[in-house]
């Protein structure tokens, strides 16, 4: 990969673990990634892949017991925060770097009202007043576009809509203006109008604030209308990782050809002729991976070599694939 010039984040050799009575799950196994100031970064992946755990382990808040960051390095504009204390830690979070969580209901205190929830955050890193960051949380709602921002800020979370609920925490997280925003699904509770809102905002606001995106999802569709890059994530690891176009126009792990083949789409043409593709079998266990590529039991192009571990390689300029069909003769 490139070096680290531009890079607001390099993600080396992440290793983290759980470690259960039945064994240890493996849900982070070896992941690099990079990326740019001002850029955004796409994350696919089904349920259970690592997407989730490889975010949670940047914001360092990985629940030890059962879990550990074994091994690795992440780089927060040249900073390793793998080996900051837990103080030092508290001050990046929610400043530097801040996170949305899938599902907002969970994640925003049932007992406070929004604009106390905002106001904590800017109280905590940016040192204002009570009243201060009370009318700052009023101008954060509404430049999220939450209509009547006056009246909403004093409602609490189970009076608003999900898509607004989605709006206040986007809120919260761009209050104190982070460097790195890390979307967790942002968009997976909500219909399909409301998504697209969603998303909208995100890409607008990242181009007025110029920060830099880890989007993370399920839905390559979200991918192609936001991000500049992608990591496909099978079993902890990444798979495939390049540009977006490459992606759409020559994936070339397996995977992603299953996960590309399974989306709906709209030309009456193609919906006659083709029934979507599932991709057979399951996700394998994170305590019983097989050997070998992770992949192969259900990938119908598996042959002997699959036997062995492949290692991610770069097949094409700028497209680095873990697969031996692309091994270099």
């Amino acid at each position: 990969m490139a070096g680290e010039n531009n890079f607001l984040l390099t993600i080396r050799n992440l290793h983290t673990y759980f470690f259960t009575d039945e064994g240890v799950a493996k849900a982070v196994d070896g992941v690099d990634l990079e990326l740019k100031e001002g850029g955004t970064l796409g994350v696919v992946g089904e349920s259970g892949c690592g997407k989730s755990v490889t975010a949670l382990s940047v914001m360092r808040l990985i629940p030890d017991p059962p879990g550990k960051i074994t091994q690795g390095e992440i780089l927060f504009g040249g900073t390793n925060l793998l080996d900051l204390s837990e103080a030092a830690m508290r001050k990046i979070r929610g400043r530097s770097i801040s996170m949305i969580f899938q599902e907002p209901m969970t994640s925003l205190n049932p007992v406070f009202q929004i604009g106390d929830q905002i106001s904590e955050v800017l109280r905590l890193h940016e040192g204002m007043s009570r009243k201060a960051a009370w009318d700052r949380s009023v101008e954060m709602l509404k430049l999220v576009g939450i209509p009547s921002p006056e009246r909403r800020v004093q409602e609490y979370p189970h009076q608003l809509s999900g898509g607004m609920r989605q709006r206040a925490m986007i809120a919260m997280a761009l209050a104190c203006s982070p460097k790195l925003m890390i979307a967790d699904e942002p968009t997976t509770a909500l219909d399909v109008t409301i998504q697209a809102q969603i998303l909208e905002l995100m890409n607008r606001l990242q181009r007025d604030k110029g920060m830099s995106v880890i989007l993370i999802t399920h839905n390559l569709g979200v991918i192609a209308e936001t991000a500049q890059k992608v990591a496909v994530m099978y079993a902890g690891r990444i798979v495939e990782y390049t540009e977006v176009k490459p992606i759409f126009g020559n994936p070339m792990h397996p995977y992603t050809q299953g996960l590309l083949k399974s989306i709906p789409r709209l030309d009456q043409d193609h919906a006659r002729k083709a029934r979507l593709e599932a991709i057979p079998g399951l996700v394998p266990s994170l305590l019983e991976l097989p050997p070998g590529c992770k992949f192969s039991n259900r990938c119908k192009y598996v042959f002997e070599k699959c036997v062995e571990e492949p290692q991610l390689i770069e097949a094409e300029p700028g497209h680095m694939v873990r697969c031996w069909l692309h091994e270099k003769k």
